[in-house]
């Protein structure tokens, strides 16, 4: 037997999926999806991905260029993969605590 959820939860839990809105005149709470650190990041990570892609795509099918290739582009997608990592420990030590 599947046990049901109560939604809203109730009341007089300590803990709540959506938090309340900031009181007028508080700190506004500084976003990382606005830092061009964490943009650059994120772009870098979706470049990890395409060069991770390709280099399964062409392992897998094989042929002359995964022969030339595959060596090389591992090596881009480690490069870039420290790259990301670096990008995103920047992003996070700037947004600090907030």
């Amino acid at each position: 037997m599947q046990a049901r959820l109560a939604w809203p939860p109730p009341s007089n839990e300590s803990h709540s999926l959506f938090p309340p809105p900031p009181l007028h005149g508080a700190k506004e709470e500084k976003l990382m999806t606005n830092d061009p650190i964490f943009i650059v990041a994120v772009l870098a990570a979706l470049g990890v991905l395409g060069i991770l892609l390709l280099g399964i795509g062409s392992f897998g099918k094989g042929g002359e260029f995964n022969r030339k290739n595959a060596n090389k582009l591992m090596r881009y997608r480690v490069i870039g993969q420290f790259v990301a990592v670096v990008l995103i420990v920047i992003a996070a030590w700037m947004h600090g605590g907030n």
